[in-house]
């Protein structure tokens, strides 16, 4: 039995003195813990809370200037990197990752060496390969398929390989010279047929999604998530709230290269479109937040200058644009864990999976506390 002694605990469910026991991985008791357990933390004076949930990160990307630059890499290149990605965000106290696409089988074979023993990292839900128009944005890693019967069968063959969720471009994106970054990529017919697809196996799906028509297309179509939504006005806004449709905003992904611009190697065409798009996206926010959208925590990591050891400065920009410390703390928890499809992991409550991370002050009064863990723990395991 471990045993994290004497410190607050703090989660979607408020705040409370208690310790916390974990055994097989799980917590068994929150509240008052016998002494003499086989380890203890010390937290006294300290906050203990769930450890973050990434819902969208890329493991073969390695935050480099310009990501074109592994198309080519070799498959054990990729694997290296991905291994090395893993245990920064777990370092970073993440004890839950999103891969959102990677070609082949990379990122699904990364969860299942994770789930194995074999290597060290959180846990890994995987889509595969995005489901992409030809040429579209990311065709480079993806599965091009166009029309409704290739997009059911690259749809069918990520569920073969085990995805946990399926993930498709709607627009163009930022990062693909050539690509318009709003524009309608995959139609809503067959945005349709991803989500009823996958939906007949029970497995989520999300959409890379920049431009209103796309958001509002993938929205209808029935996607579980957008992701980025950067072009986002009110009456797609309140259509997501109806509908019930995660937004996943991914600000350090946008933020990462408009701080950083041309100067450190990031291509003349994604500065560009990215200061393009930054007031859009401050602009999304308040539409989100107004008509009341479910808002999931996710980074995008592996794009410019944004990594996955540094996935807690999603939150500091989610209250830099209008959420409270709780509703950031709930993105990176229940929320994101509810969107993944995840009953036992988020909180800290008895029968939970023990992902924990102790911190030195409160996230609830400031935000930034998530950056600088000093301790965590993934599935029972002290990490750090």
């Amino acid at each position: 039995m471990l045993v994290v002694r004497g410190g607050t605990v703090v989660d979607a469910d408020g705040t409370r003195e208690a310790d916390v026991a974990v055994e097989d991985g799980r917590i068994v008791t929150v509240g008052d813990v016998p002494a003499d357990p086989d380890k203890e933390i010390d937290a006294t004076g300290q906050f203990v809370a769930p450890g973050l949930i990434d819902a969208h990160v890329h493991l073969m990307m390695d935050g480099r200037a310009d990501p074109g630059e592994i198309d080519g890499d070799s498959e054990s290149t990729l694997a290296y990197r991905a291994t090395a990605n893993l245990r920064d965000a777990l370092d970073a106290g993440v004890t839950t990752v999103r891969d959102l696409g990677a070609p082949g089988s990379l990122a699904l074979d990364a969860r299942d060496a994770v789930e194995a023993g074999v290597v060290e990292g959180p846990r890994v839900l995987a889509c595969g390969e995005n489901i992409v128009m030809t040429g579209g944005h990311g065709h480079w890693f993806g599965r091009e398929a166009d029309g409704v019967p290739e997009v059911k069968k690259a749809v069918r063959e990520q569920l073969k390989r085990g995805a946990d969720v399926v993930k498709c471009m709607a627009t163009g994106g930022v990062l693909t010279e050539g690509a318009l970054t709003g524009a309608p990529e995959l139609d809503e017919a067959e945005l349709e047929t991803v989500a009823e697809t996958a939906g007949a196996k029970r497995v989520p799906t999300a959409a890379h999604a920049h431009g209103t028509a796309g958001i509002k297309n993938a929205t209808r179509a029935g996607i579980s998530s957008i992701e980025h939504g950067t072009f986002m006005d009110r009456e797609a806004a309140e259509l997501m709230a109806d509908r019930g449709t995660y937004w996943v905003p991914t600000g350090k992904a946008l933020y990462g290269i408009v701080e950083t611009g041309t100067e450190a190697g990031i291509p003349e065409f994604a500065v560009e479109k990215a200061e393009e798009a930054k007031e859009s996206w401050d602009d999304a926010f308040e539409y989100a937040l107004d008509a009341g959208v479910p808002i999931a925590m996710g980074t995008d990591a592996g794009t410019p200058f944004n990594h996955l050891a540094d996935a807690a400065e999603e939150l500091e920009l989610m209250v830099e644009h209008g959420l409270s410390e709780r509703q950031a703390l709930e993105a990176a928890t229940v929320n994101a864990a509810d969107l993944l499809g995840l009953d036992d992991v988020g909180t800290v409550t008895e029968g939970a999976r023990a992902d924990l991370v102790v911190l030195d002050e409160s996230p609830l009064t400031n935000v930034t506390a998530w950056q600088s863990p000093t301790r965590v723990v993934c599935r029972g395991t002290t990490v750090r």
